[in-house]
């Protein structure tokens, strides 16, 4: 049995410690700084902390790592320079620098490393991965009330960086340029953020995120041709509105849609209301990080596209601060 240790037991390593319980893992063990913290945890779930991190790390075969981001590139660099395959929140890393070292190093070691974009399996989402979407317009709101807890880092990186994922899946193109626009309110760095990618193929992307909102919103919503698409994550629902060609038999049934004119004719308007199945979408990705491990079944979200998502989360917040100066 694979042996995994937690790194973290804060509000989201918690969840993860019982998620992982759900998985083929042998949790072995966590490892957390907090003295009160850690006695608290191994009261709850019955497991003990690791006196360090080299202890817990060798304890075990693969490590899950849900530690605050600044501690992220020290622990997943540990675990990889002993051979353990990794699993670790989003962003991976704070910076570039440091996710090309770990990248050149799970090159070189030939390691499982996975990352935590959880909303890759939400149902929303999975409702519509596999259909060879090319959105031209895409419009995103990721709103959350506020919560002290992410606010060291940016909105982009806290809120935003989900998105900037999925949008990297359904844009494979070059992005050609970026405009965004953002200001602190009640912490450090940007609360609210509002960023605009033009991809080379004409593709337009616009994106809003805030953790300052009266209430919480996390939807995409996609144009392409003849096609709209609306992903509410939130409430895990999925739409799909068509335009098609009319009945070739000319009736006009109003059946899970509407008839409109346009200049090329009548058209049919197609509602589909998916039937999205319920999920714990934390236990599905450890789930799947257990078969990389021991199948070698192909990482779900990979470091490369871990980084290219961090990469854009930098192009945007190097916009706000240029926009921020020029003020």
């Amino acid at each position: 049995m694979t042996k995994i240790g937690l790194f973290g037991t804060g509000h989201l390593g918690k969840i993860h410690l019982k998620c992982l319980r759900q998985t083929p893992f042998d949790v072995v063990g966590f490892y957390d700084p907090n003295p009160e913290m850690a006695k608290a945890v191994e009261s709850e779930f019955g497991i003990s902390c690791a006196s360090s991190p080299e202890e817990l790390m060798s304890q075990c075969d693969a490590v899950d790592i849900v530690s605050t981001t600044q501690t992220h590139f020290k622990l997943c660099k540990m675990a990889l320079e002993n051979s353990k395959h990794v699993f670790v929140e989003k962003p991976f890393v704070k910076d570039l620098d440091q996710g090309k070292i770990l990248m050149d190093l799970v090159e070189q070691k030939g390691l499982c490393f996975q990352i935590g974009h959880v909303e890759r399996y939400n149902p929303a989402y999975k409702q519509v991965a596999d259909l060879n979407l090319r959105p031209r317009f895409i419009e995103g709101h990721r709103l959350a009330q506020f919560n002290p807890r992410g606010n060291d880092v940016s909105v982009v990186l806290d809120l935003m960086i989900h998105d900037l994922d999925l949008i990297l899946q359904l844009n494979p193109d070059p992005i050609a340029k970026i405009d965004a626009s953002g200001v602190s309110v009640v912490s450090d760095t940007p609360d609210i953020c509002n960023a605009r990618i033009e991809f080379e193929s004409g593709n337009v992307v616009n994106l809003t995120a805030s953790r300052i909102s009266m209430k919480n919103m996390r939807k995409l919503r996609l144009f392409q041709q003849d096609t709209y698409i609306s992903l509410d994550f939130l409430n895990k629902e999925t739409q799909i509105i068509r335009i098609e060609d009319e009945l070739s038999d000319g009736s006009e049934s109003m059946d899970n849609g509407m008839y409109i004119n346009t200049n090329t004719g009548k058209k049919r308007l197609r509602i589909e209301q998916t039937d999205v199945q319920a999920n714990n979408a934390i236990v599905e990705e450890l789930t799947d990080f257990h078969e990389s491990i021991n199948t070698g079944k192909e990482i779900s979200v990979n470091i490369k596209d871990g980084y290219r998502s961090l990469e854009l989360a930098y192009q945007i917040m190097n916009s706000v601060d240029k926009g921020l100066k020029n003020l």
